[in-house]
């Protein structure tokens, strides 16, 4: 009967409880269910804070609110239900006039809160380093044009060899700085997207790196192959794990040729997928989405450059180019996807979710 009069709250991301005034449970939605580990119906009509280990003044509050038909807010409650970490939610209780129940509680973790503004000030930061790159990049491609011209000019007037060495250099060395502006400054192309299988991407990943470092690394699977196909362009999503793994790859190694590093043994990259559930991407709510975990036992990304790993032309690698990462973030988020990074010495995990439909 509930669910009928609010049909909304089903689809909601923030999870709902509706509580009648002895605080028994009248309604749960999907996305509390799944914040609660617990199924609607086992969490329906039992007292709700009897669901946590410690509910602390909870239930008194809950009473007053409901006694008061004053509602409040707390930014920072700490539940534990039985058996399970404690949760670190914000928490808004309104008194409502239903004939079951008698107060509504909205809970949102604080960590996905978190995780949603770092996610568009990600965006938003993306962008403009975006255009700042585009428009520099033009800027440097029209002076590398006359000075490669002058070199080829010069090289012709060069009767010893040994002199013309030098203009070669300049003329290579002008042809790399000519590519890397392209680079910058190729247009995004949309996606082709066909049905496809994420495992056939983590194949074809796995196989070009085994024959790019054969000796030193480790390329496991972990596969939960009951994922269903979704649509996507093979390429760009083989590129964009490519360029991160890649990367761990090239980290392990230059750690482990580093005697201060402290790190020995055989690299390992784990290829992990799972299903998501209810998953919020540029505050979309989707029910089911697709998860790849890259995870490695490398050096980790140094401090000074972990919150700015996406950014163009920043690196932890000497003579990287800074490129891989950015990349990578922008052909997942062409799939309406997030790539988000965790690290510490010994364990950095890339983890990227596209939305299944």
């Amino acid at each position: 009967m509930i669910p009928a009069a609010f049909p909304g709250l089903e689809l909601l991301a923030t999870a709902v409880v509706l509580l009648d005034s002895e605080l028994q449970v009248k309604y749960v939605n999907p996305a509390a269910e799944t914040l609660f580990a617990i199924s609607r119906k086992s969490i329906l009509h039992q007292p709700f804070p009897g669901l946590f280990a410690d509910s602390g003044p909870l239930a008194g509050l809950l009473h007053q609110a409901i006694r008061e038909e004053r509602g409040f807010a707390d930014q920072d409650l700490t539940l534990a239900p039985t058996g399970q970490e404690p949760l670190h939610l914000n928490c808004i209780a309104t008194p409502v006039e239903l004939s079951q129940a008698a107060l509504l509680l909205e809970l949102r973790p604080i960590d996905q809160r978190l995780r949603i503004e770092r996610e568009e000030q990600r965006l938003s930061q993306h962008r403009a380093n975006r255009e700042l790159i585009r428009n520099l990049a033009h800027e440097i491609k029209n002076p590398l044009g006359g000075l490669r011209g002058s070199a080829q000019l010069l090289e012709r007037e060069l009767d010893r060899p040994s002199l013309r060495e030098y203009t070669r250099v300049i003329i290579k060395e002008a042809d790399r700085l000519q590519a890397l502006m392209d680079r910058l400054l190729t247009p995004h192309r949309p996606p082709n997207q066909v049905p496809m299988n994420i495992h056939e991407v983590c194949e074809r990943v796995r196989s070009l790196i085994l024959a790019e470092f054969p000796e030193g690394i480790r390329v496991k699977r972990d596969y939960d192959v009951g994922l269903p196909e979704f649509r996507g362009d093979p390429e760009q999503l083989i590129q964009a794990v490519l360029n991160i793994v890649r990367n761990a790859a090239q980290a392990i190694l230059g750690s482990r040729t580093d005697a201060a590093s402290g790190l020995g043994g055989e690299g390992e990259i784990v290829l992990c997928t799972r299903v998501a559930r209810q998953v919020t991407l540029a505050r979309r709510l989707h029910r089911l989405a697709l998860e790849l975990q890259v995870i490695d036992n490398g050096p980790g990304v140094p401090a000074e450059i972990r919150d700015k790993i996406f950014y163009p032309l920043v690196s932890g690698r000497e003579g990287g180019t800074g490129l891989g990462l950015t990349l990578a973030q922008t052909l997942v988020q062409q799939h309406q996807g997030v790539v988000e990074c965790d690290s510490q010495p010994g364990r950095t995990c890339f983890r990227i979710v596209l939305p299944l439909r």
